[in-house]
């Protein structure tokens, strides 16, 4: 059945109004122009919906990709992405997870699910093969997640894997996430949400199709060969031992970890919420994603009285905003809030963050006491808990938490308290110490992601080389060639771990020469590094017109008060803020954009999106 090598070039489309759905071809020029994953998806929502619809309406499309490495034999091909339109910035998500589902979707013969429309009740997706079926989901709506995986694999195929929302999803909260192998989630910009308001409770996989490779024997042979060399190395790496709770050490030492809402850059109980700390109390095995040698995962259990709970994580991100950025030292509190976020489904890095902001306007007096339904300081680990919960159900004050930390903070008057870019909350960095950093947050097409381009491997972890995160120089240059390279190993099916550390080699501005081995390998494109790279930056610039037909302009590409002008005040970076005033016009002219950002005729003429 396969047209093409690595890709099948099969979309299932989905119309959930009308309960059908269609099966569309690819052609073959497209797939190589656009690689697959975010970059199929981007080409369909653009040129499938209009970028100003409401993005909870029936308008919006919901797609789900695979690139062409998904399920192939390199190490760490077992990503996917989720692509749509944002409820909570109003301007394009793309998500990415791993686990096990993105391989088993990929085994059903088909590279993308696209789903438009809205079911009048709540329905599941089921795929066995060639068998499709979109079944009624009203027996699990409002079911939690666990509970809802073990259900609906007891009604498919236990063999089968599952993609479903929460009750945060169905609630329509904005930080809702879609969870996979019930901890695994595509968390960001509120994706979850949407497939909330198309009452898709979750999607089912399971197939047995086989992805063809060009040359099946060698591209088996360089994967062998890169497993056990990821294997080696990943071995003895801090990753390994205590995968990415490893991180806060080193970003607090920096001085840029998420202290109390980012009002500082250290915490004084980082001994208490690090990887150290969780290895001791609570780990009960490391665990990996589908045939990854990484294992960077943490399978924990917690059994402190009050936050009793197993499960995966939490992960640096979830502990630097659910802990530091809350004023939280108490790990099993952390750890639980994270089991939940899970349960509930939602992303623990806009919730975390979004309680924060209201922790830090509580304590300024800006929010009363008598909104929220009890006191609200820094460092109350079980109130972070309870908000989490009445997140999840819109609760209360949880009803204002869930719309997320920007529309919480402008509704009393003070946008300035929430820690955003295009209306996304800051991950885990902060830019006044990491200063490409600031101007990813601000450039990225989804908002403050350090996922679209994570210059911290270089100005945190020194990889491939340590640059001074303190400076602007030569920061718009890297920023552009690294959201070009996450762009393209989001379209490609690879997990960034494996990218960053083993395929940049020693020089990221001249990437991607074992990209171009592991595709050629797979598809047969005949690829070379600058296709590749011209593909990536395809794709960065049709995010751009995306964002651009949303409402985006370039005063939309900035950075909170705080970050621009409140110097930090402790530790390395003391005394800076981000001058992105400095780096940005540069970025536009590296980019090929007029001095507004809008990407020129020229640019576009080359890249084949006039």
């Amino acid at each position: 059945m396969n047209t093409l090598n690595g890709w099948y070039g099969r979309i299932l489309r989905v119309d959930l109004t009308n309960q059908t759905y269609t099966v569309e071809t690819v052609d073959p020029q497209f797939a190589k122009d656009y690689v697959g994953g975010r970059g199929w998806a981007i080409k369909y929502l653009m040129d499938g919906m209009d970028p100003a619809a409401d993005a909870l309406s029936p308008e919006n499309m919901l797609i789900f990709a695979t690139g062409p490495l998904t399920g192939s034999p390199a190490p760490t091909g077992n990503r996917y992405m989720v692509v749509t339109k944002s409820p909570l910035t109003g301007i394009l998500s793309n998500s990415n997870s791993g686990g096990k589902f993105p391989t088993w979707m990929k085994r059903t013969g088909f590279d993308m699910f696209i789903f438009e429309g809205k079911a009048k009740e709540p329905v599941y997706l089921w795929i066995n093969d060639g068998e499709i079926e979109i079944r009624p989901a009203d027996h699990v709506w409002g079911a939690q997640v666990p509970e809802t995986t073990d259900t609906l694999l007891a009604e498919t195929d236990k063999r089968a894997k599952v993609a479903c929302i929460g009750p945060a999803g169905e609630n329509l909260v904005k930080s809702a996430a879609i969870m996979n192998d019930k901890d695994r989630a595509a968390a960001r910009s509120g994706v979850g949400a949407v497939m909330g308001s198309k009452n898709l409770k979750a999607v089912v996989c399971q197939g047995t199709h086989e992805i063809g490779m060009a040359d099946s024997d060698e591209m088996n042979a360089v994967s062998k060969a890169m497993h056990k060399t990821v294997g080696r190395a990943s071995k003895e790496s801090v990753l390994r031992i205590y995968g990415t709770p490893y991180v806060p050490d080193v970003t607090n030492e920096m001085g840029i970890l998420p202290t109390r809402n980012f009002q500082t850059g250290q915490f004084e109980g980082v001994e208490n919420i690090n990887g150290p700390a969780l290895n001791k109390d609570f780990l009960v095995r490391p665990g990996a994603c589908y045939a990854c040698p990484i294992i960077c995962n943490r399978i924990t259990k917690v059994e402190t009285p009050g936050y009793e709970g197993e499960g995966e994580g939490p992960e640096y991100e979830s502990i630097g905003a659910l802990g530091s950025a809350c004023g939280v030292d108490n790990l099993a509190a952390i750890t639980k809030a994270n089991y939940l976020c899970n349960e509930y489904g939602m992303d623990t890095i806009t919730v975390g963050m979004t309680i924060a902001c209201a922790m830090e306007m509580y304590e300024k007096g800006i929010i009363p006491e008598s909104d929220i339904g009890k006191p609200l300081n820094f460092g109350d680990a079980d109130g972070m808990i309870e908000f989490v919960i009445k997140t999840a159900l819109r609760e209360g004050f949880g009803d204002k938490l869930a719309e997320g930390s920007y529309a919480l903070a402008e509704s009393y008057g003070h946008p300035e308290y929430s820690i955003t870019a295009k209306k996304l909350e800051f991950p885990g960095y902060d830019p006044r110490g990491a200063k490409g950093m600031g101007l990813l947050y601000a450039t990225s097409s989804i908002g403050a992601s350090h996922m679209s381009g994570d210059l911290a491997y270089a100005e945190v972890f020194g990889t491939p080389e340590k640059l001074d995160p303190l400076t602007t120089d030569n920061k718009a240059e890297l920023i552009a060639r690294y959201e070009d390279a996450f762009a393209l190993i989001d379209a490609t099916g690879l997990c960034v771990f494996l990218s960053v550390r083993y395929v940049f080699d020693d020089d990221v501005m001249l990437w991607p020469t074992r990209m171009t081995e592991l595709m050629n390998l797979t598809t047969g494109a005949e690829y070379t590094p600058a296709t590749l790279l011209e593909a990536a930056e395809r794709v960065f610039n049709l995010e751009r017109l995306f964002l651009l037909k949303a409402g985006v302009t370039k005063a939309d590409d900035t950075l909170p008060k705080r970050m621009l002008e409140e110097p930090l005040t402790v530790g390395p970076a003391a005394g800076h803020v981000v001058e992105l005033g400095k780096m940005l016009p540069r970025f536009y002219e590296v980019r090929g954009w007029d001095e507004n950002g809008v990407p020129t005729e020229e640019k576009l003429a080359a890249l084949g999106l006039s």
